[in-house]
């Protein structure tokens, strides 16, 4: 998703240098669109006026944020499109609020497909001016842009996204395990449920997979279940466990341990459609 982000913030005339923890990525990139490469965060943030973070957990975001901050120029933005904890979200923009810069957690919905025709839904916590400097860069890479609060809010959003997304999933996959066992055409069967009452993007975009039995990575298993880890902990704050969450924490972690970790969370069909195929 990153690259896609990236490609359209280049492509909206904003973007002037990238870094990559795997260098020969940033490079791929550089070459590509005539951007610059840089050869560290610190020394990208030296020479810019925004940075947007896109990485995978918690650990990540701060430590891109340590290593710029030492360098980050007083004033600048910082917009972090991972999906993290508000607790990291809050910490990281205390740590840039020290160098007089302004951090907001802008995580994003929609996808890769999203990503890449630029219509994500962007969640976002912080400063309500910073988040106004910010919106023209968010435009770049979201459709739907919402301000929610202060630092966390914005993953506190998205976290809630993420619990939506667990139980669609699920659903979405014990209606076609079902469907197949009742021999139904299951191509014409996404066409009509499609535009029916129970439809959502998952049905739409993910069903497909279920048929050829093909799960392409558009949001990894591995990465979902991250997500509810945290939407665990944070329901946990407040003496409550969530039925749908850890339940797909038990399935993600059976299909981890199949090897189907890096697959999209789609993936989960296997685990459906097997009940059917052990109860023949």
């Amino acid at each position: 998703m990153g690259r896609h982000m990236a490609r359209n913030l280049h492509k909206a005339g904003f973007l002037t240098g990238v870094w990559n923890r795997t260098s020969a990525v940033a490079q791929e990139f550089a070459r590509a669109t005539g951007v610059t490469t840089a050869t560290s965060p610190a020394s990208l943030a030296a020479e810019v006026d925004a940075i947007v973070i896109c990485v995978s957990a918690d650990a990540d975001v701060l430590a891109v944020v340590r290593a710029i901050a030492p360098a980050v120029r007083a004033g600048a933005l910082v917009i972090d499109c991972s999906t993290v904890s508000a607790a990291a979200a809050r910490e990281a923009a205390a740590l840039l609020a020290a160098r007089g810069a302004a951090f907001l957690d802008c995580p994003v919905s929609g996808g890769v497909e999203g990503a890449r025709d630029a219509t994500l839904a962007v969640m976002c916590g912080g400063d309500a001016s910073a988040f106004e400097r910010a919106r023209p860069l968010l435009a770049a890479m979201g459709r739907t842009i919402t301000h929610f609060g202060a630092s966390g809010a914005g993953q506190a959003a998205k976290a809630t996204n993420q619990i939506m997304c667990a139980g669609i999933i699920r659903a979405v996959a014990e209606a076609m395990a079902f469907a197949r066992a009742q021999q139904l055409p299951l191509d014409a069967l996404v066409e009509t449920l499609g535009k029916g009452a129970g439809s959502s993007w998952y049905f739409v975009n993910r069903a497909p997979n279920m048929i050829r039995g093909s799960f392409p990575a558009g949001f990894r298993v591995r990465l979902h279940a991250k997500d509810l880890g945290i939407c665990r902990a944070m329901a946990a704050e407040h003496g409550v466990a969530l039925p749908v969450v850890e339940s797909m924490l038990a399935e993600y972690a059976e299909l981890i341990a199949q090897g189907y970790g890096d697959e999209d969370i789609s993936a989960d069909y296997r685990l459906k459609a097997a009940l059917f195929d052990q109860s023949a």
